[in-house]
């Protein structure tokens, strides 16, 4: 089954991941290495490295 918008996330987690990819953008921004924003922000490397493409 394919979920229409987000995955399924509801719209209060679906905001909440919104914020957290701004501040990996901000973070792209001062050249940070993405284990570093990875850990920091507690994702995934590769969540960071998908929101860095």
């Amino acid at each position: 089954m394919r979920y229409a918008q987000g995955g399924g996330l509801t719209d209060e987690r679906r905001c909440f991941r919104e914020k957290l990819r701004m501040e990996a953008a901000e973070r792209f921004a001062l050249g940070d290495e993405n284990s570093v924003i990875a850990h920091d922000l507690r994702v995934s490397v590769r969540s960071v490295q998908r929101w860095r493409k």
